[in-house]
């Protein structure tokens, strides 16, 4: 009888692996896969292609055959397999972007080494790698910065239908998009909900932007963008003030701020939205990277509550999104 193996460490070196990760965020980067499928497949092809050494490449090419994202195709020529095609630009789950090491999240992915670092202090992960937290880093990088944009308005556009589904936002007569990026998921509320007028607030960069895709949806009549910080003072008299995945990019000090701005421009009789991940399950993955990344935390509905709480908000009401939820708070009675 054969003898039976099992995982080395019995699994716990897989888990653990950092070897196999990076070999495939490097691909992602060199965009290996869409040079692939567009007919560049040799090594020596490849490297001229993605100006690399080619031995090394090489053997790089090899270990992502090993790995199940490249399979080989003769001698030193590959084709792409089901897993490796999500590597290329234009798969709805936009992964090459996020495993890209030189766009935004692929940058701040590589502090993770430095967990360590933030278990012993608390002090985010990204600070300790590039001596500047992750959004001075982005207002010093533009290439960076519109990669994030681009990135997060593609997320919340996956999601923005849902979001839009999930509450009768009709029944408002204005609703401010708090940080709303490109307008995304505004625009996209808006589209469900004819009656419904709105704006995004966010810094200049952004705005432009959403200002031309709220142009572009023909809701000039509908929406504006109007320049502004979270940090500070909001436009006032909106029926409801929505924070999509907004409070988890910061620390609970920062995030009781925005939701401070929040409460006093809805006064008494407006909602403040919070739309993110909660359900039964912690978010311990996207937890660990938010304290890493930003010092933030990926709330739970307590913790959300605890926050609220603290700017007079309480909580009315939690309808599921998708994946994501709507959470409805109010000020305290």
């Amino acid at each position: 009888m054969a003898e039976k193996t099992t995982a080395r460490g019995g699994g716990v070196w897989a888990a653990a692996d950092l070897l196999t990760p990076m070999a495939i965020r490097v691909a992602a980067t060199l965009r290996l896969a869409d040079h692939i499928v567009a007919g560049t497949r040799t090594t020596e092809a490849l490297a001229e292609a993605v100006r690399a050494d080619r031995d090394v490449l090489g053997r790089l090419l090899d270990h992502l055959v090993s790995a199940g994202v490249l399979s080989s195709a003769g001698t030193a020529a590959y084709d792409v397999t089901d897993m490796g095609r999500y590597l290329c630009d234009g798969e709805p789950e936009g992964m090459r972007s996020v495993l890209d090491i030189e766009g935004a999240i692929g940058h701040a992915e590589l502090s993770l080494v430095h967990l360590l670092h933030t278990v012993r202090t608390g002090e985010p992960a990204f600070q300790q790698q590039y001596g500047l937290a992750f959004w001075e880093d982005l207002s010093a990088n533009d290439e960076r910065a519109e990669s994030f944009d681009a990135q997060m308005g593609a997320r919340l556009a996956v999601h923005a239908p849902a979001v839009a589904g999930g509450y009768p936002w009709g029944r408002l007569r204005h609703l401010v998009d708090v940080g709303g990026g490109d307008g995304s998921m505004l625009i996209t509320i808006l589209r469900a909900h004819p009656d419904l007028r709105g704006t995004v607030v966010d810094l200049p960069g952004p705005v432009r932007r959403a200002g031309k895709a709220i142009a572009a949806a023909g809701f000039e009549h509908r929406a504006d963008a109007v320049p502004g910080s979270f940090f500070d003072e909001l436009p006032a008299g909106a029926d409801g003030y929505l924070l999509s995945s907004i409070l988890h990019n910061w620390n609970d000090e920062a995030a009781a701020r925005i939701m401070r701005r929040c409460a006093e421009a809805a006064s008494t009789t407006g909602s403040v939205f919070v739309v993110d991940y909660f359900n039964d399950q912690r978010q311990t993955e996207g937890d660990l990277r938010m304290l890493c990344y930003f010092g933030g935390r990926q709330h739970t509905p307590e913790q959300l509550g605890e926050l609220a709480g603290s700017v007079g908000l309480e909580i009315v009401s939690i309808v599921p999104a998708g994946r994501m939820s709507i959470v409805e708070l109010q000020a305290s009675r």
